[in-house]
């Protein structure tokens, strides 16, 4: 696949919240998810297993789901960024609107890197 096309199918997928599918389909065995520094309760990890049980672990997170939007992907050479926001009730945190960037890399066909670039609040 092309970086357009797995941009595309990652978007497409995410967008039904299929975000399990879309790393198991489109992920590279030894990928990279960074996240910002001081983020609550997310690390920056390394392997197709541990960038899947660090969803399983944000999505466990979750009180309730408002809603989201995923802007179309921007695509130069192998890299696309997609814009997300999401409306979310986390456990202990309440209701919290969520504003990010998300930065991929591609190589050989599949992600090899995504770095999410968001404000981390102050801890209260």
């Amino acid at each position: 696949m092309t970086t357009t096309e797995i941009a595309e199918r990652l978007v497409a997928l995410s967008r039904e919240n299929k975000y399990e599918q879309a790393q198991k389909e489109l992920y590279s065995e030894d990928a990279v998810s960074i996240e910002p520094e001081g983020s609550p309760g997310m690390t920056t990890v390394k392997g197709l297993d541990k960038i899947v049980e660090k969803g399983n672990h944000f999505q466990a997170m979750i009180e309730e789901f408002h809603g989201q939007e995923l802007s179309d992907p921007v695509v130069a050479g192998n890299y696309f960024s997609i814009s997300l926001t999401m409306d979310i009730t986390f456990k202990g945190m309440g209701r919290v609107p969520m504003e990010e960037i998300a930065l991929y890399k591609v190589a050989d066909g599949k992600i090899v890197s995504e770095q999410f670039f968001y404000e981390v609040a102050p801890a209260q």
